[in-house]
């Protein structure tokens, strides 16, 4: 089975390219994590789960850090997006093992950790922008089904405490209380 980021990586380049210079010190729903530091994340990890994809995977983790935001992020991003979901169009990127900051896992594991973080992380950036943000809803499911995989022994630096959604509410509703986000936070006013 393979992993299409394409719909997920498309929809995030999409939210990235409407950001405005003067958001990148906005609060996101990652607490003390600016817009700039999700952005900055979101470039690190794009990179690193192409090269996973790849099957060359690189040293380091993905920085939140708002200074190491590349200066010509805004084009950079979403090329790095488009380059994570052709990676990962190639069926030989799901075989065998891979690693990704620092952690090797099955190559069908990594897609989907790559799917949940740049789904998440979209949706990050859409709530603390003011954008609209869609997610397919059965992109939606599989990267809750990851968060729900760890079960009560979740990792705390990869999520937060869990949010209770109720089961009837949307996929992308119930995929964001897995990860410990609040589905109707709001930037302060």
């Amino acid at each position: 089975m393979t992993t299409d980021l394409g719909r997920a990586t498309t929809t995030t380049a999409r939210v990235v390219s409407g950001i405005r210079d003067e958001q990148l010190t906005d609060p996101t729903p990652c607490e003390g994590t600016p817009v700039g530091g999700i952005l900055a994340h979101l470039a690190g990890l794009a990179y690193a789960f192409r090269m996973a994809g790849e099957k060359t995977p690189v040293d380091g983790q993905a920085s939140a850090d708002p200074g190491m935001l590349p200066a010509d992020w805004r084009t950079r991003i979403p090329a790095e997006l488009d380059a994570l979901a052709a990676a990962w169009r190639d069926p030989a990127a799901h075989e065998g093992t891979t690693a990704a900051g620092g952690v090797e896992m099955p190559g069908y594991v990594a897609a989907v950790v790559a799917l949940d973080e740049v789904v998440v992380h979209g949706w990050d950036l859409a709530v603390a922008t003011g954008q609209p943000y869609d997610v397919d809803p059965a992109d939606a499911d599989a990267c809750r089904a990851f968060a729900d995989s760890f079960g009560d022994d979740r990792p705390p630096d990869l999520y937060g405490p869990r949010v209770e959604v109720p089961e009837d509410a949307p996929a992308l509703d119930r995929l964001l209380g897995a990860t410990g986000r609040d589905p109707g936070w709001k930037p302060p006013v």
